[in-house]
């Protein structure tokens, strides 16, 4: 398997997942992308972010197959599904070799009250939904568990390893 150097999370806020990255690997060259301005400007302020942009992933202008590992982490559920396909496209893009997708599941597509409002999370099977729209391949799936993970602080995300086919 391919040496990955290069990281791209697609809708870092904060930065916690990236220092963490950064923290277990101090020498990958690590790059964001964060919609939200406040959000993003406390994720920058980590020295040792390599590039970053402030604005939605459709927006993004870093060039194609720019990084070894590209991944999600709670984002695509809060894309609506008619710009689902749009904006894993561009995710998938980005990717030289991996990408990793760690969401909320769902057998069917369903979308759940966010914070009280509508139309702001949508649950699916985003695995086979990705399988089943580009060529890629499914290297590894899973579970997380915060039970499991109590320290880390995270929700109970389903995760995909996808390899992109040349």
């Amino acid at each position: 398997q391919k040496k990955i150097n290069s990281i791209l999370e697609c809708g870092s806020n904060i930065g916690k997942n990236i220092q963490q990255i950064n923290y277990a690997y101090p020498r990958k060259k690590i790059s964001l992308i964060e919609l939200n301005k406040e959000a993003y400007k406390v994720a920058i302020k980590n020295k040792f972010i390599e590039n970053s942009f402030n604005g939605s992933i459709l927006d993004c202008n870093f060039k194609k197959r720019s990084f070894d590992l590209v991944f999600t982490s709670g984002v695509l559920i809060h894309i609506n599904p008619k710009e689902l396909r749009e904006n894993l496209k561009k995710i998938i893009s980005f990717s030289k070799k991996y990408v990793l997708i760690m969401e909320y599941y769902s057998k069917k597509p369903e979308m759940i009250k966010y914070r009280g409002k509508k139309n702001l999370l949508f649950k699916r099977d985003f695995g086979s939904y990705i399988l089943n729209n580009f060529k890629i391949k499914i290297l590894e799936t899973g579970f997380l568990w915060s039970r499991k993970y109590p320290k880390a602080r995270f929700d109970d995300l389903t995760y995909w390893l996808f390899e992109k086919r040349n």
